[in-house]
């Protein structure tokens, strides 16, 4: 593959998870709306509405699907479906095993894997997954002649850079609270930076549906 179409393909891949980002935070504040009845902040990163599995996500339809016949929605519906499913999983394992907090449990429904995903959820990504192949996939073909143009690929950059900090800032931050619920006290500057700036009321109020794993 040439240099130019695999720099495209990487600013498609990015703004693939920016926008899929975006509309999973959009999704998760309806389902709260409609479950709660009252606007509630769902947010993956410190900064910026992004939910990253719902990028992820998206990412993954893009190079799976890419790669195989689309024609066929029950296929497309199946494959996406255990894609999602093992997506939302590691997104659960990781966040527990790194910041000691989930922000999903599924272990009140039926056929569910260790709370992390179940049948129902995974059939939403399917759904998803058709949607995507019928509606977003030819949009994303007829658009990738505008991509590499020099303006599109400053935007990017910039927008790289931004979220590159988002993700990395949330995880320090996330990582930080985890040790002060373990009494641990700030060893440097940075954490000291952090605890400052990023105390529990202040990471509460953006992670409001996160929980703590209580390790016995």
């Amino acid at each position: 593959m040439k240099k130019e179409n695999i720099l495209k393909e990487l600013i498609i891949i990015f703004w693939l998870f920016i926008i899929g980002s975006m509309v999973g935070c959009l999704v998760e504040t309806i389902v709260a709306l409609v479950q709660k009845g009252f606007l509630e902040t769902r947010k993956g990163l410190i900064y910026g509405p992004f939910i990253p599995v719902y990028g992820a996500g998206i990412v993954i339809y893009y190079i799976v699907l890419n790669n195989i016949n689309t024609e066929n929605k029950v296929k497309v519906f199946f494959i996406t479906a255990l894609l999602g499913g093992i997506i939302e999983y590691l997104f659960s394992f990781l966040q527990e095993k790194m910041f000691g907090t989930i922000s999903w449990n599924y272990s009140n429904l039926m056929f569910n894997i260790n709370g992390r995903t179940s049948l129902l959820h995974c059939t939403y990504w399917g759904l998803a997954g058709v949607l995507y192949a019928t509606v977003i996939e030819p949009l994303i073909e007829k658009s990738k002649k505008d991509v590499n143009n020099n303006f599109m690929k400053t935007i990017t950059l910039i927008f790289a850079i931004f979220i590159i900090f988002d993700i990395i800032i949330s995880c320090m931050a996330a990582q930080r609270q985890e040790e002060r619920r373990k009494n641990i006290k700030p060893e440097t500057k940075i954490d000291s930076f952090l605890d400052k700036h990023y105390p529990d009321e202040y990471m509460d109020n953006i992670y409001t549906n996160k929980k703590d794993v209580i390790c016995e």
